[in-house]
């Protein structure tokens, strides 16, 4: 199966494309044309200001149709993570890895952390949804099947059955009732204890089915060259072929059969997902076949991952934070650190509206002896700021103002509570391996009012995915505010 890295956000002709999918021209417009039609793909007019640009405009976007041999386009992948289309592996990368090439190192992290970013929802995604169609997501299926056989093993039916002195559980009602006993001081001795034993049925239909389906799509992942990408070993746990367990309506009944008895919800799940993975029976390699593992919005992934090792406090009860002085009276202890900021007043009413300026990350620390009230904003661009040259990419007018009045909404509580240090931040991502300084971003008109700069930090992705999955928070001092 062919494989190819593509990197998020970069802008690809057709030609370009057609050398990555290595196919025919005419294949080529029936990939860009799937991939568009589920969103991962995207197709902007080929003009220079494009090429140079890291970030893809609502306004720029085009929606007509794509042609064989055109080059009115360029194409833009707006997707990190893994897509299989037309029997093409395709890797997404994330935007801001732009010297690399082959980043499977870096992918494979990405990967974890979007599947722990993923963890709490507890659905499989067996299906893809578009606007015009939905399809079936084999390479979800397959995953999970892997997945969940190194977290629970194979699927087991049990047989209970009764021995004479063995380690089980004792069954005293059939000791009592069938074997002999022995009187000793008017007290009964039981010779030969009967004992229940659990044993597993090896030739079990189900436990069989299990280990084909789990053979077969350990070999799928194998020759696509992502057993490695997700961290699994592959497994050859039987040499039956489908065939062996009767035709497809065959195994679909026995299992329909096998569901209407089993209530573990682990083996539910399982026997569910081996009816969908052979009721829409297939293989990676299918024309038809588009699966995804990814994300169309990485930026949220980023912000939940600055969120956490930042330790951002937003949603911690006032009378839960650590704070220089005791919380004033004023304030409800059982309110939270969001609720601190003012709502709009619409006089005529006399009420306020539910919706409020919200940070992305407060964080209340002690660096250095001293009391830190810092308010980060976790922005996923590519931001060109270099000494002498006109920003490139960087956030918008609003991002900046909107960074300015979080400080403001919170400059009462920050006085009332005597935080010696208040810093505002922006935290990007980067390749590099160490933090880098891009100074800061300033409006004199609202620096005037005694307000912080805002501080520009490029964040090393590859240590703050470490920090999240390990679940660490970072020292604030690298960050050198």
């Amino acid at each position: 199966m062919h494989s190819e890295f593509v990197r998020e956000q970069k802008r690809y002709t057709q030609k370009e494309l057609c050398k990555i999918f290595s196919c025919s021209e005419e294949k080529t417009v029936s990939i860009i044309r799937k991939l568009k039609e589920f969103g991962v793909l995207k197709a902007v007019k080929a003009e220079e200001k494009q090429r140079d640009m890291s970030e893809l405009i609502d306004e720029d976007i085009e929606v007509s149709d794509v042609e064989i041999g055109e080059n009115e386009y360029l194409y833009v992948f707006t997707f990190v993570g893994v897509i299989v289309v037309s029997g093409i592996v395709l890797k997404c990368y994330p935007k801001y890895l732009l010297t690399a090439t082959h980043p499977e190192q870096e992918l494979t992290q990405v990967i974890k952390v979007l599947e722990k970013y993923n963890s709490k929802e507890q659905i499989i995604r067996m299906f893809n949804d578009s606007s015009e169609s939905r399809s079936f997501n084999l390479l979800a299926v397959l995953l999970f099947l892997m997945q969940d056989y190194y977290e629970n093993g194979i699927y087991e039916n049990t047989d209970d059955i009764v021995e004479s002195n063995g380690s089980g559980e004792i069954i005293w009602d059939k000791t009592i009732n069938e074997t002999f006993a022995m009187i000793s001081n008017n007290r009964p001795y039981y010779v030969d204890l009967q004992t229940r034993k659990r044993i597993s049925d090896d030739h079990d239909y189900f436990k069989r089915l299990h280990e084909c389906a789990l053979t077969i799509a350990s070999k799928e992942l194998e020759d696509a060259g992502l057993l490695n990408l997700f961290e699994l070993m592959g497994v050859d746990l039987t040499e039956e072929t489908l065939d062996d367990f009767g035709d497809k309506e065959v195994i679909l009944y026995n299992i329909e059969k096998e569901l209407g008895t089993q209530f573990n919800t682990r083996k539910q799940l399982v026997l569910k997902t081996i009816y969908t993975y052979l009721d829409h029976s297939g293989s990676l390699y299918d024309v038809d076949c588009l699966s995804l593992f990814g994300t169309n919005s990485f930026n949220l992934v980023w912000e939940k991952v600055c969120a956490e090792i930042m330790d951002n406090q937003l949603d911690t009860r006032l009378g839960a934070l650590r704070l220089p002085i005791p919380l004033r009276d004023k304030y409800n202890r059982q309110e939270k650190l969001i609720d601190v900021i003012e709502k709009p007043l619409w006089t005529v009413t006399g009420k306020t509206a539910a919706d409020t300026l919200i940070p992305d990350i407060v964080t209340i620390s002690m660096v250095n002896g001293d009391w830190h009230f810092i308010i980060f904003d976790a922005k996923y661009y590519n931001a060109k700021l270099e000494p002498g040259n006109a920003p490139k990419g960087q956030p918008g007018i609003e991002s900046v103002t909107k960074q300015y009045l979080y400080q403001l909404a919170y400059q009462e509580f920050i006085g009332e509570h005597k935080f010696s240090v208040v810093k505002n931040c922006f935290l990007m991502p980067t390749e590099e391996a160490v933090t880098v300084d891009k100074e800061s971003v300033s409006l004199q008109m609202l620096s005037k009012l005694g307000l912080e700069s805002i501080k520009v930090r490029f964040l090393p992705a590859t240590m703050a995915y470490e920090s999240y999955l390990s679940g660490r928070k970072l020292d604030l001092s690298m960050l050198k505010l």
